[in-house]
């Protein structure tokens, strides 16, 4: 792929910050926003056992779980619009056969890329990128974050834990989260995602068939978040702004790919490693070990130990395994901890680029969303360290209309008088 690919008009310049300014991708489908889901933050919450199992048209889409189609008009279409100057030329790494990564030959001393598996890095080392979202700023805060979903209806048939388990779970104990999404799960179970929305969770974005993203050419990083992007879009009617790397594997030219595409990266502080217990997809962790991580956890906040900063923990909707888990802990974890979604603690009121939906957030807890119908953002956005977006023309516009209305009302009310003055 060439390097001086062209640049995309809404990407032409940086911010104040120095941060590259992006906007709202102009590359998917105009999918309408479907029948009976939302196209605003909702309050109410629906608990109903049951889900369609209709799937997206699976026709338009590569085949779930497989790697990803990017000899597509749709995926040249994005890679024409990325900025590749701003694109750093970080070398492809190489997976090995049991899914690790061959880290032979890169500078760890140095890590000139932010690379995360190696490091831990989030601070990019280009300065026209964020740096990653990875705690919750303020103590005792949980962000509450989910990996892997929507959970489908396992091959074996056995649907008990399969959402809407843990959606339903979360809304009797009137608690939201913020979830990474697989965009086959997504084509193959919508439903789920749309309970998820009305039920006001934040979706983000989690790859197309979960692979170590640093080990992927610059078109298969584009398809793996395009074709998931693609999915929420037909589903929920939602752009999202977020992604997390699965792994974690993630560096500057991974990173740069992806805030050019309009998503942040977020991580995590705190790892459950539930992933790891027995079940479908699982490995052989002692669901023991996990608990014990979450008594430190709940021990640490109760003994005034844990009192730097709050917490992004990572857990997953994977399999019944993890899904008991998490329903096992939510109620002693908001005991314990201020559990919120990650755009609630970092202040970030609007995650997707659809301008109509508007979170609640810890400096502005009380949201009235009048629209009900989804509108895309246009705006060029910059996003800081809050991740928060610069305030549209349309907004300036209206303001400035607001406070015209009085001084006209004022100006019309001195002629009646003078007419009045005159007459008499």
């Amino acid at each position: 792929m060439s390097a001086s690919a062209t640049q995309s008009a809404s990407s032409a310049s940086s911010t104040d910050s120095g941060i590259l300014a992006v906007s709202s991708p102009t590359w998917l489908p105009p999918f309408s926003v479907p029948s009976g889901v939302a196209s605003s933050y909702q309050t109410s919450r629906n608990t109903d056992p049951t889900l369609s199992t209709q799937t997206l048209n699976l026709t338009a889409y590569p085949e779930p779980w497989g790697t990803p189609t990017t000899n597509t008009p749709e995926i040249q279409n994005v890679i024409n619009s990325i900025d590749w100057d701003h694109v750093p030329n970080a070398t492809v790494r190489k997976a090995l056969s049991n899914g690790d990564l061959d880290m032979n030959g890169y500078d760890y001393t140095t890590d000139p890329y932010c690379w995360w598996s190696d490091s831990n890095c989030v601070k990019p080392k280009v300065s026209y990128l964020p740096e990653d979202i990875y705690y919750c700023p303020r103590v005792g805060d949980w962000g509450l974050t989910y990996d892997d979903g929507p959970f489908n209806i396992p091959d074996t048939g056995n649907s008990s834990w399969a959402e809407p388990n843990l959606y339903n779970f979360l809304a009797e104990h009137n608690q939201t989260a913020t979830l990474f999404y697989i965009g086959s799960n997504v084509v193959t179970f919508p439903a789920a995602a749309q309970r998820a929305i009305n039920n006001g969770h934040v979706i983000c974005i989690h790859t197309w068939s979960h692979p170590q993203m640093t080990a992927q050419s610059n078109e298969l990083v584009v398809a793996e978040l395009y074709w998931s992007l693609r999915a929420v879009k037909e589903a929920t009617g939602v752009t999202p702004k977020c992604w997390r790397p699965p792994y974690g594997d993630v560096d500057d030219r991974v990173r740069a790919i992806a805030w050019q595409m309009g998503l942040r990266t977020v991580l995590w502080d705190e790892d459950s490693n539930d992933w790891n217990m027995p079940g479908d997809g699982g490995g052989n962790l002692a669901p023991s070990t996990v608990d014990g991580y979450f008594e430190g956890w709940i021990e640490n906040r109760k003994n005034g130990s844990d009192n730097a900063q709050g917490h992004i923990v990572l857990e997953h909707e994977l399999n019944n395994s993890t899904v008991s888990m998490a329903e096992k802990w939510l109620p002693q974890l908001q005991q314990t901890f201020n559990v919120v979604t990650i755009q609630e603690c970092m202040n970030i009121s609007q995650p997707y680029w659809e301008t109509s939906w508007v979170y609640p957030t810890e400096s502005n807890p009380s949201v009235t969303n009048g629209s009900t119908s989804s509108s895309t953002a246009s705006a060029s956005v910059t996003s800081g360290a809050d991740g928060q977006s610069s305030t549209n023309a349309q907004d300036k516009t209206s303001m400035a209309v607001g406070q015209l209305v009085p001084s006209l009302q004022l100006f019309i009310f001195l002629i009646m008088t003078l007419k009045f003055l005159r007459i008499f």
